[in-house]
């Protein structure tokens, strides 16, 4: 609309409890923490060989992976991931235990990796998704990954680069203390 103006980061807000099945596999990640996966509320269904390439390297991984899904199931589904209609986004990159993003880039998905301090790895589907995970990624935040080149080794390559690289989630953690800043009263 003509006369609105987009305040970034408005619904970000700090992370409620998770229900209990989702606390559950949360916590059973151990040291190495959770992944979270989401190509928001557009991209309902992948094509079958997409799924099973981001599934079957989700599988090498030794993190456990929330991965909102709907549509026929990966048939390289491994036992550390679980498929889910519907998540409390907010809530699970607000967890400690988060380590990961893997998103298509929407305004409210980054606002919200910024706010909590969760790395991103990008697949930017339509709309603005790339110029905000290109954003991301200039400021250190995120690594992109173009639709047309998800596979399985491309998939492994940047999430593990992602995750190594310590300097992504201290990026993340800076401008989560910017995007938190406050005047005081």
């Amino acid at each position: 609309m003509p006369n609105a103006v987009y305040i970034g980061g408005f619904q970000c807000s700090p992370a409620k409890a998770l229900p209990p099945h989702l606390e559950d596999f949360v916590q059973s990640s151990g040291e190495h923490g959770v992944i979270l996966m989401s190509l928001g509320t557009f991209v309902n269904e992948l094509p079958q060989d997409l799924q099973d390439g981001i599934a079957a390297a989700f599988a090498k991984l030794p993190q456990k992976v929330i991965w909102k899904h709907k549509g026929s199931r990966p048939t390289t589904l491994g036992n550390n991931t679980l498929l889910v209609d519907w998540i409390p986004q907010n809530d699970l990159l607000g967890h400690p235990k988060t380590r990961l993003f893997m998103a298509h880039g929407g305004t409210n998905g980054i606002q919200e990796a910024i706010y909590h301090g969760v790395p991103v790895v990008g697949v930017p589907v339509f709309f603005d998704q790339y110029d905000n995970l290109l954003r991301l990624e200039e400021r250190g935040g995120a690594k992109i990954l173009t639709l047309s080149k998800v596979d399985e080794d491309s998939i492994l390559t940047h999430v593990q680069e992602v995750l190594s690289n310590q300097s992504y989630r201290e990026n993340m953690q800076r401008l989560s203390r910017l995007h938190r800043d406050q005047p005081s009263l």
